[in-house]
């Protein structure tokens, strides 16, 4: 998430939010979409984020990664080469750009895991109190 990506930030956390939404990890979307916030400074299309993504207007690089955000993470044996990685490849993501996407993904399915598996609950003032680092 901190290291140097061809994806901005704001990419990861918007990934973190669609592959922890599809987990149900409620303490890692109020994390992230704090954290996601930071840059879109838009609570309502958050919560959008969280519940639809698809109801959102993003870019179509940006909904491509949602999509394989939300299919890694509820349908891993489904990612096809033709459906999912041809169409990023051809918004001009690179193949680092596309093993970050899924390295996140896979990273917050791991995490979310762990949270949900330890009965960790989300609690509202630690979310908004937490200090992100942002680097552009």
């Amino acid at each position: 998430m901190f290291s140097k990506s061809p994806l901005s930030r704001a990419q990861r956390e918007m990934m973190a939010v669609v592959a922890s939404a599809a987990s149900d990890c409620e303490y890692c979307q109020l994390h992230h979409g704090e954290a996601l916030n930071r840059y879109w400074k838009d609570r309502k299309r958050i919560e959008q984020l969280r519940s639809n993504y698809n109801k959102l207007d993003l870019n179509n690089v940006d909904k491509r990664l949602c999509q394989l955000a939300r299919e890694l993470t509820l349908n891993p044996n489904s990612i096809d080469e033709d459906k999912y990685i041809i169409p990023l490849k051809n918004t001009g993501l690179s193949d680092r750009a596309i093993l970050d996407a899924v390295l996140v993904i896979s990273y917050f399915n791991f995490v979310n895991r762990l949270v949900q598996g330890l009965g960790v609950e989300a609690d509202e003032q630690e979310v908004q109190g937490y200090k992100y680092q942002f680097r552009i």
